[in-house]
């Protein structure tokens, strides 16, 4: 490859692999559901969605297009916002019990996430953390294929519709970690934007801050050919690093941060913000996809882990709660400042796509050139400051950082890597910004 930051070194890979389900983009394709279902063979399909959605617009209009072409359906929404192992495991349970042959989700990544998991757990049986990397699994590979799955996004933020992993928070440890295969991506993606015309304010801030970091995660992330070559490729994971394809996804994915984030937060009634909003998350969901996260999204599971006493407005879901993009922006400007020098121009170049001004700015100012423009995006779509808008203090962060040390995959995708001490420096720097 031409660019510099992708130059071959030692051991190192000398190949990516690109995935991305079929997709289908735009205002009224939720109700293309039934042909593509149709088109696919399904006859007989688990529908998964959480309780909030069951009785709504777009699970009746999902279930509709499915009926129109004579296709059954049986509907488990017994989804957990932020699932866990409990409901992945009913959730395996109904689809053993049911032998159907496609599934489809209708909802946000907790839909989709959920139905990943519990496809795995329903077809391939084994102790529930077999499948997580240590240190709380064994690592075994997930052993074949899964259901084909339609996934039907309803928020812009998560961009599970075109990713192979899925988050489950485990009940031993109470904090989330990472399933990873090929054979989770979904084979199909509906994504439709009016799905969000009704979302409030704070729900498309948080699902716009987590596209925002998966982009300059994505972004950011240590080079395709700094991880260790794979003997078999076909074993080779798709959480392998940033490289040409998450870099020409993420880029667009950033640039439409900066322009709609704003608009798609503070005035409902802008339609082509929250379209292009939609649309950036897929587009990170296709980055971060085939390149994996790092900081950011490791240390947002410590906040969650550790949440007390907070709710959200716009999130109908009880105390402790804090959604996933705000637990990952809280701590995103301290990181950035943390990871700057092990990819300066990376850093600078993201800032410069997320509509910083970095004119002048040299590799030692690229840290507070990315983190200022991202406090400022947080001021303007009225963010929580830091880890103390959610209710954390300085005598957390050792906790905190005993509890993200254990995201081992996403820790080594940072372009440099942190320790026990730097992330509890981090948070640390985190707990305020203005």
């Amino acid at each position: 490859m031409a660019c510099q930051y992708f130059t071959p070194c030692e051991h190192g890979a000398e190949t990516f692999t690109v995935m991305m389900p079929k997709l289908t983009f735009g205002r009224g394709c939720l109700a293309e559901l039934g042909q593509r279902a149709r088109t696919r063979g399904f006859t007989w399909v688990a529908l998964f969605t959480d309780p909030y959605l069951r009785d709504g617009p777009f699970v009746r209009g999902a279930l509709e297009s499915l009926a129109a072409e004579g296709i059954d359906v049986a509907v488990f929404s017994e989804v957990r916002i932020e699932p866990d192992d409990r409901s992945v495991i009913a959730g395996a349970e109904f689809l053993r019990d049911g032998n159907f042959d496609g599934v489809v989700s209708v909802g946000g990544g907790s839909s989709m996430d959920t139905a990943k998991a519990a496809m795995i757990y329903a077809l391939h049986p084994a102790e529930f953390t077999d499948y997580f990397a240590p240190p709380v699994g064994a690592g075994r590979p997930i052993p074949g294929p899964l259901l084909p799955h339609i996934a039907c996004p309803t928020t812009s933020g998560t961009g599970s519709e075109c990713t192979s992993v899925s988050v489950v928070r485990l009940g031993e440890y109470n904090t989330k970690f990472v399933l990873g295969s090929p054979h989770l991506l979904p084979v199909e993606a509906l994504v439709d934007p009016a799905c969000t015309d009704t979302l409030p304010a704070n729900a498309i801030a948080s699902t716009g801050y987590d596209l925002m970091c998966h982009a300059i995660e994505c972004y950011t992330a240590k080079a395709y050919t700094r991880w260790d070559k794979v003997a078999d490729p076909n074993g080779r994971t798709l959480l392998q690093g940033a490289n040409p394809w998450s870099d020409m996804s993420a880029r667009r994915a950033l640039e439409i941060v900066d322009g709609y984030l704003v608009r798609g937060v503070n005035d409902a009634t802008d339609q082509e913000a929250r379209d292009q909003l939609m649309w950036g998350a897929t587009l990170a969901g296709m980055a971060f996809g085939n390149s994996g996260t790092h900081l950011p999204h490791a240390m947002s599971y410590g906040v969650t882990h550790l949440m007390h006493d907070v709710t959200t407005e716009g999130y109908p879901v009880a105390a402790p709660f804090v959604p996933h993009g705000i637990s990952v922006v809280v701590n995103a400007p301290a990181i950035f400042r943390f990871l700057a020098d092990g990819a300066p121009e990376r850093h600078l170049e993201a800032a410069g796509y997320l509509g910083a001004d970095a004119s002048g700015a040299g590799p030692d100012d690229a840290g507070e050139v990315v983190s200022n423009r991202i406090i400022r995006l947080m001021q303007d779509t009225h963010a929580p400051n830091g880890l103390s808008g959610v209710g954390f203090s300085a005598a957390e962060v050792p906790d905190l950082a005993a509890s993200s040390i254990r995201q081992t995959r996403a820790i080594h995708n940072a372009p440099k890597v942190a320790d026990l001490q730097s992330m509890q420096d981090i948070y640390s720097d985190a707990i305020s910004y203005w």
